[in-house]
């Protein structure tokens, strides 16, 4: 086990009065200790207790891990996991509860340990894993970097006439060749009108002379997720699309800016809304500023107007405000930022000026 970041997780257990504690993450538990496991609709549990007998609960499929540095507790098919979990645990006591238990699992525990109270017990691991040590730093800045240079070749694609969904599919060839393992989420190419989809999915779409493009990539590399955002335009821009172009990267450098310990998350938002509010586009700016960004691309924590807790040194998360003009485009741009001791460092180099791809 990772003792540094158990004794985080078991600390925060003995803060809030839960001395047992169930995690089934597979992110949280290869963050704890090492090991990738990946159960499918099979049972997976780690078990901690303030009194230091912990175990992991594995089904036998997955002995090709090789072995744990926690007990492990090995059962079959031929028998039910949470069954074989039950009476590991105490009864009477306060047990928490990680936030990716599916109900088959949890609704059956509930019932055979109808003495113990459950309490969501999600932020005693996730509030750990948002303050990255300085070897996880490293990793973000080298998956961002990949990225940085998948970017760039997917950039290069755009005037070769491919529709979105062939960009898309090249990716995961590009990540490869470069060093990554995957694309750590689906990627967004967005042409035009379909820019102003926060979600768009890639299809048919072929590109047109004025057509923004959003490019929204991230590759996982050494489990470790980047995630950045350029929007270019095809041949020539609009004064109407450059004008919303910079409005949005200033918003992205604004709530930059601000970016140092102590400093809330809402207001960090609040730098970049603020802007694009008092440049009339207000309502077209529809989602939060960022997310928090590390094994899973999406993270405990965000950059939103309802989250008031201070950011600290070692928080990794995104800047990336947008411009939406339903049936026309979209303007998004996006940097990931890692909290400092003093300030902010961005982990993106790649320019965020205005490109015309020709």
């Amino acid at each position: 086990m990772n003792q540094v970041r158990l004794n985080k997780v078991l600390q925060g257990m003995e803060n809030s009065n839960i001395p047992q504690m169930v995690i089934c993450d597979p992110s949280s538990i290869f963050y704890l200790t090492g090991k990738w496991i990946f159960p499918g609709e099979r049972m997976l549990a780690l078990y901690l207790t303030l009194i230091g007998k912990h175990k992991l609960f594995v089904n036998e499929l997955f002995s090709g891990m090789g072995e744990a540095p926690v007990e492990t507790i090995w059962f079959n098919d031929t028998q039910n996991g949470v069954e074989v979990l039950a009476p590991y645990i105490k009864d009477g006591e306060p047990i928490g509860i990680d936030k990716a238990w599916t109900a088959n699992f949890l609704l059956r525990l509930m019932k055979i340990k109808n003495t113990n109270s459950f309490v969501n017990g999600s932020r005693l691991v996730d509030s750990v894993r948002m303050c990255k040590d300085k070897n996880e730093q490293r990793l973000m800045r080298e998956a961002s970097r990949i990225n940085e240079l998948a970017i760039d070749s997917v950039i290069k694609l755009i005037p070769r006439n491919y529709y979105e969904r062939q960009v898309a599919q090249l990716l995961p060839g590009i990540y490869a060749g470069l060093g990554a393992e995957n694309c750590a989420f689906d990627p967004i190419i967005a042409y035009g009108a379909n820019g102003a989809d926060s979600h768009h999915e890639p299809g048919n779409c072929l590109i047109k002379p004025g057509n923004s493009v959003i490019v929204d990539i991230g590759c996982r590399k050494d489990g470790y997720c980047s995630d950045m955002t350029r929007t270019v335009f095809y041949k020539y821009v609009s004064d109407a699309a450059r004008k919303i172009y910079n409005t949005v990267l200033e918003a992205n450098q604004r709530a930059i800016d601000v970016v140092k310990p102590g400093v809330r998350f809402c207001d960090i938002d609040a730098a970049a809304r603020n802007h694009i509010e008092a440049a009339g586009y207000g309502k077209l700016f529809t989602h939060r500023t960022g997310h928090s960004i590390g094994l899973d691309v999406h993270e405990f924590g965000d950059v939103s107007a309802t989250n008031i807790d201070t950011v600290q040194p070692g928080m990794i998360f995104s800047i990336e405000p947008s411009i939406k003009i339903p049936g026309e485009y979209g303007v998004r741009i996006e940097d990931l930022v890692l909290v400092t001791q003093d300030g902010v460092e961005i982990l993106n180099k790649y320019d965020k000026k205005l490109i015309i791809v020709e």
